[in-house]
């Protein structure tokens, strides 16, 4: 009788465990549901691409005119093209291919860079989000154009309700750093090969449609030196959280000729589809 209550002690203590051993799993449990609520997702790209790899020879030869006919080992060097200086490939790495023809040189850059949020409350692809829409922005494109992704995008500062109209002026085919050409960057005999007042305005820098989750194509003339004048021509596009620049430069060699809008947008805008399909393989 003497060791009838210590019993009772031990018998209680042991009902306690076992009741406070499930709330222990229940809690252990909730954590890990709590935890998995408050991180956000990581983006669908854990690497980036070989840059210099990224486009094809066919493509190249392409961009390129005159690359063709170089001797197979100028070919190759050219082919193989430059890689960018970067200080993390896993986060960033570009190429450039250049070559010279007789009738003037073309070059070619393409960059890759691979987002990634440090905020656990931020996903990779929100962050890419913002990375992006700054360099929309910075591009200063004009608002409302024909053809241009809807105004409720939300992917496209350029037309949100922040009154901050893009500077239409001086990018009608394009921007232009030269004072002797007219207000859409082009002389008054390069009309992006039509007269159609329309089909000009579609050359204007402006938000892309159908390329990656949001893009952009800039064009600008520049002149180089005295005289000679060169067109880039870029286009920006975001695939989850990594973002595609590709700078494509045509300078002739006449100092008359001003490079076409039209033909460097066009295969600037097939490359980058070409590279987003890449993404998806």
């Amino acid at each position: 009788m003497a060791y009838a209550p210590g019993a009772v002690l031990i018998a209680a203590l042991a009902v306690g465990c076992s009741s406070g051993t499930g709330t222990g799993d229940s809690a252990t449990d909730s954590k890990p549901g709590a935890l998995a609520s408050s991180t956000a997702p990581p983006g669908r790209y854990r690497t980036l691409p070989e840059a210099c790899r990224s486009v094809s020879p066919a493509t190249l030869k392409d961009l390129l005119p005159g690359s063709a006919e170089l001797p197979e080992a100028q070919q190759e060097k050219v082919f193989d093209g430059s890689p960018a200086v970067t200080y993390d490939t896993d986060r960033r790495v570009g190429c450039r291919w250049k070559t010279e023809a007789p009738d003037g040189a073309r070059s070619l850059y393409v960059d890759f860079e691979r987002v990634v949020s440090y905020d656990t409350s931020v996903s990779d692809d929100d962050r890419a989000r913002e990375v992006y829409a700054k360099k929309e922005e910075a591009a200063d494109l004009p608002s409302a154009l024909p053809g241009s992704r809807d105004s409720g995008t939300p992917d496209s500062p350029s037309a949100t309700a922040s009154g901050k109209p893009g500077k239409a002026a001086g990018k009608n085919g394009g921007k232009s750093s030269d004072p002797d050409t007219d207000a859409g960057g082009k002389t008054g005999s390069d009309t992006g090969g039509s007269g159609d007042g329309s089909a000009a305005e579609n050359l204007q820098p402006r938000v892309l449609d159908s390329l990656g989750d949001s893009a952009f194509l800039d064009d600008l003339l520049t002149r180089a030196g005295s005289a000679a004048q060169h067109r880039t021509v870029s286009v920006v596009f975001r695939t989850s959280n990594v973002i595609v620049t590709i700078q494509y430069t045509a300078q002739p060699a006449l100092s008359s000729e001003i490079p076409d809008s039209k033909e460097l947008q066009e295969k600037a805008q097939a490359l980058g589809r070409r590279l987003v399909d890449s993404f998806s393989e």
